[in-house]
């Protein structure tokens, strides 16, 4: 038995960068800042965000900078070798399943009442 599933909640770092492929498929990386929980430190965890598809294109819609979002998904590595050094790099993914809309940072601010929407 295995089990690869990474659930996280936490404010949109920068708006999506989208591509859309020939093959009618869409696809959408995102960064997302997660607060620790830590007296010592006030400093998030950054995770990249792959998203495809449906999901894509909604994160492509209603995400921007400073959104609260929660997300499910798995942890992939993407794997290269650099050019200048032929070193073996690799950098951790979530790929995304499901992504909920909680909010944007300036709803919380305002006062105004959460939305959640779930896809």
């Amino acid at each position: 038995m295995s089990l690869n599933v990474v659930t996280l909640v936490g404010r949109v770092g920068g708006d999506p960068d989208v591509k859309y492929f020939e093959s009618g498929k869409v696809k959408c990386r995102l960064t997302l800042a997660v607060r620790k929980r830590s007296r010592n430190s006030d400093e998030p965890d950054w995770f990249t965000l792959e998203l495809w598809d449906k999901v894509a294109q909604i994160a492509a819609d209603y995400v921007r900078k400073g959104a609260q979002i929660g997300i499910t998904g798995s942890l992939k590595f993407d794997r290269w070798q650099d050019r200048n050094t032929g070193a073996n790099r690799s950098l951790p993914i979530i790929r995304v399943d499901q992504l909920d809309l909680l909010g944007s940072k300036r709803d919380n601010e305002s006062g105004m009442s959460q939305h959640n929407s779930e896809f």
